[in-house]
């Protein structure tokens, strides 16, 4: 009996353990730096602009650069301050996902989501347009896709487009918005820039940490939460 129940004992350990994963070195999951982020990872459910959870994205939780995580809790605390919350859709993000991403948009009649996130673009474009790469910067696990929510409803501010919306009005040059939507975006790209990111001109929720601590390295580990 003793036998079996020491047996017992190391199957489940031996179980527990494979279920964790030791981040590499530098990474954090975001909610141990900065709990009272919100997030909605997007890419590991069906609302985004594939349709269907991504590869790699395996549990919903947002991993980064523990520098990144640093930064953004700094904007946190001066958003909390105004009642507001960042929010945010997508952090390190592993090459499988890109490769994903990449076939999807090799298949260019499955446009289950085209309406939603890309109506007026031709999907063969994607790769010529930028949308889709082989590389993204999101593998180095500093660039980060947000929003600002209000803190209590968590209602998204209004940004003159969705997030991930594949086309000019996300673009930082934009100009037809209304006064309230500048100054939402105005209010991110302050925050964010303030605190070391610099944004990307063709999406207004993409930034990158200025001082990536891995700018040539893209890393490949599946997003999911440690259990230890």
């Amino acid at each position: 009996m003793k036998k079996f129940l020491v047996t017992l004992l190391l199957i489940l350990l031996f179980a527990i353990k494979g279920n964790t994963q030791n981040l590499p070195k530098g990474f954090v999951y975001l909610n141990e730096i900065a709990p009272s982020i919100q997030s909605e990872l997007r890419y590991c459910s069906h609302n985004n602009f594939v349709g269907i959870p991504i590869d790699g994205y395996e549990e919903s939780t947002i991993i980064t650069t523990a520098l990144a995580a640093k930064a953004l809790k700094k904007v946190q605390a001066e958003l909390i301050d105004k009642k507001l919350s960042l929010k945010i859709f997508d952090a390190y993000r592993p090459q499988t996902a890109v490769n994903h991403f990449v076939k999807w948009a090799h298949v260019i009649n499955d446009t289950l989501m085209k309406q939603q996130y890309y109506p007026k673009i031709n999907k063969r474009y994607l790769f010529k347009l930028g949308y889709i790469a082989s590389k993204s910067g999101h593998s180095r696990g500093s660039t980060i896709d947000l929003t600002i929510v209000n803190k209590n409803t968590g209602e998204e501010l209004d940004m003159g487009s969705p997030y991930d919306f594949f086309g000019i009005s996300s673009h930082l040059n934009y100009q037809k918005l209304t006064k309230q939507q500048k100054e939402n975006r105005q209010l991110l790209q302050q925050l964010m820039r303030k605190h070391g990111f610099r944004p990307y001109i063709n999406e207004w929720w993409h930034f990158t940490l200025r001082n990536e601590p891995f700018p040539n390295t893209y890393f490949d580990f599946p997003i999911k939460q440690d259990t230890h």
